[in-house]
C-alpha cells in the first residue's frame, strides 16, 4: 500500500473517531452529566475538548498530506514525513484524552506525557512535508 493511500485511510478513520468523541462530549453536556460538567471537573472537560479538537485537526492535516504530489525521487522522504504526521495525530490527542480520563485533581493524568512527544513529531513531520513542497533551487 502506498503512502498517500495510508494517509487517506488513516485520516478518514481518525476523523471519524474524533468526531464521534465530539458527539459524545456534546451528549454528556446535553444530559448534564456531572462527571463531565461539575466545577471540580474543569481539567477533565478541558482535556477532553482538547483531545477532540487536536484529533480532528490533525486528521485533516494527514488528509492534506495525502494530496501532496510527490516524485519518485522524494517517495521515501514523503513516506517518512507522513509517518511522522500519523504518529503525531495519534499521540497528541490520545495524550489529551488519557490526561482527561484520569486527572489527578486539577492536573492532567500521566497520559499527558504523550502530548509533547506528539508535538515534536508533528513539528518534524510538518518540516519534512514543507521541504518536499519547497521549490527546487535554481
Amino acid at each position: 500500500m502506498d503512502a498517500p493511500h495510508r494517509c487517506r485511510r488513516f485520516g478518514w478513520w481518525s476523523l471519524l473517531v474524533w468526531l464521534t468523541l465530539g458527539l459524545g462530549l456534546e451528549a454528556l453536556h446535553a444530559c448534564k452529566v456531572g462527571w463531565y460538567l461539575d466545577v471540580g471537573n474543569d481539567a477533565r472537560r478541558l482535556l477532553l475538548r482538547l483531545a477532540h479538537a487536536h484529533g480532528g485537526l490533525l486528521s485533516l492535516v494527514v488528509l492534506a498530506a495525502a494530496a501532496v504530489p510527490v516524485s519518485e525521487a522524494a517517495a521515501s522522504a514523503y513516506a517518512r514525513g507522513t509517518r511522522l504526521l500519523r504518529w503525531a495525530a495519534v499521540l497528541m490527542p490520545v495524550g489529551f484524552l488519557l490526561g482527561g480520563l484520569f486527572p489527578l485533581g486539577g492536573d492532567p493524568g500521566p497520559g499527558i506525557v504523550l502530548v509533547p512527544i506528539g508535538g515534536v513529531l508533528l513539528l518534524v513531520g510538518v518540516l519534512s512535508m514543507a521541504r518536499l513542497c519547497a521549490p527546487p533551487p535554481p
